[in-house]
C-alpha cells in the first residue's frame, strides 16, 4: 500500500507504533482491548460520558463519538491502523429498517485520510435465514427473514465495497450466540430459573454458539490474518440443538431441566423475539475460520465453556 494510504507508511520507524480502534467497545470489544498486546495503543468510540473514565482505567483511550451524529466523527479519519467494527444497525423503528447508516457513517469518515490496514465487522449468523437444519459454509447465499438480518446484510455489502474500493482488507465474521459465565446474561441460568420451556425435540431446531473469549481472539487474528473481503463463520464445534443447549446448562447448574412443548403451542407461551429465533435452524461450518485464520478453540465446546467459573461469575 503507498505510504500516503498507510498511517504507518509515511512515519519513522520509531513512531510505528499500531493504533486499533474498536466501534462498539462492549463485553466483546473490552475482550478484544484486553487481548491485544501492550505496545498497541487501544482506541474506543463512544457515545457515553459516563465511560470515558471506565475506558480509560482500562488502559483505552476514549473518543467521544456518535454513530448516529456523523459530524461527531471527524476525529476518526486517519486514526487508526486497524479497525474492529463491533457495533449493531439501529434497532425497530428506523424509517430506512433494510439500512445500516451507522456502518456507512464509520467508513465514510474513515476514507477521509490515511486508511486502515484492515477492518473487522461483527455481523451475524441470521443472515443465512433457516437453513433447516442443513451445515451453513460461507458461500451460502444468504437469505434474510428478519429486519435485523437484512440491515446486517446491507452493512456486510457496505464492508465489502469499501474494501474494494478502498483497498482495505476488510474481514466479515457471523457470529452466532455468544456467552460466557463471566458476561451479563451471557448463559441460560435466569431462563432455566424462570423455567421458560423450549421446543419438543421433533420441533427443535440447531443453534450454534461461540464463547465471548474465543470471539475476541477471532477479531485479532482477522485483523492481522483475514484475507481480503473475506467472510468467516465464528463459532464453537458443538452442533446441538436448542433444548439439548438448556438440558446441558440445567444440568451443569444443578437445576431441573426446561419444560418442552409442541411449536403448536409454542406461541401461546413465548416472546416474539425468542421464537424468531426459534424459526431458524443451521448448523455453521467454522472450518474456514480454523484453515485460515489460524484459531484454535479455548472452548471448543459449549460444555468446556460453561463449566468454566470466573472471579466475576454469578
Amino acid at each position: 500500500m503507498p505510504a500516503n494510504q498507510n498511517p504507518l507508511g509515511a512515519l519513522p520507524s520509531r513512531f510505528r507504533r499500531e493504533r486499533v480502534l474498536i466501534v462498539g467497545c462492549g463485553d466483546v470489544g473490552l475482550r478484544v482491548a484486553q487481548a491485544l498486546p501492550r505496545q498497541v495503543r487501544t482506541i474506543a468510540l463512544t457515545s457515553s460520558v459516563q465511560r470515558v473514565k471506565e475506558l480509560r482505567q482500562r488502559g483505552i483511550t476514549p473518543l467521544l463519538g456518535d454513530l448516529d451524529a456523523p459530524a461527531s466523527l471527524r476525529r476518526l479519519a486517519g486514526l487508526a491502523t486497524r479497525v474492529v467494527h463491533l457495533a449493531p444497525p439501529p434497532g425497530e423503528g428506523h424509517p430506512m429498517w433494510w439500512r445500516d447508516p451507522r456502518t456507512q457513517a464509520l467508513l465514510r469518515m474513515l476514507r477521509l485520510r490515511s486508511l486502515p490496514a484492515s477492518l473487522v465487522y461483527g455481523s451475524t449468523s441470521g443472515v443465512y435465514g433457516d437453513c433447516q437444519g442443513e451445515l451453513a459454509t460461507e458461500t451460502r447465499a444468504p437469505d434474510a427473514r428478519t429486519p435485523r438480518a437484512y440491515r446486517r446484510i446491507d452493512a456486510e455489502t457496505t464492508v465489502r465495497f469499501f474494501g474494494r474500493a478502498a483497498r482495505v482488507r476488510s474481514s466479515i465474521l457471523r457470529i452466532p450466540g455468544i456467552y460466557a459465565r463471566d458476561r451479563a446474561g451471557g448463559t441460560p441460568r435466569e431462563r432455566l430459573l424462570k423455567r421458560t420451556p423450549v421446543l419438543e425435540a421433533a420441533d427443535d431446531v440447531y443453534t450454534n454458539h461461540i464463547h465471548a473469549d474465543d470471539l475476541a481472539r477471532a477479531c485479532l487474528a482477522a485483523l492481522w490474518r483475514g484475507r481480503p473481503q473475506r467472510i468467516y463463520n465464528v463459532n464453537d464445534d458443538s452442533q446441538l440443538k436448542m433444548g439439548d443447549y438448556f438440558d446441558l446448562a440445567a444440568d451443569l447448574y444443578g437445576l431441573p431441566r426446561p419444560p418442552r412443548v409442541p411449536r403448536s403451542t409454542a406461541q401461546e407461551q413465548l416472546p416474539l423475539v425468542l421464537l424468531s429465533f426459534m424459526g431458524e435452524s443451521r448448523r455453521m461450518d467454522n472450518a474456514r475460520m480454523k484453515r485460515e485464520l489460524r484459531l484454535a478453540l479455548k472452548y471448543p465446546t459449549v460444555a468446556s465453556g460453561l463449566a468454566v467459573k470466573s472471579p466475576s461469575a454469578s
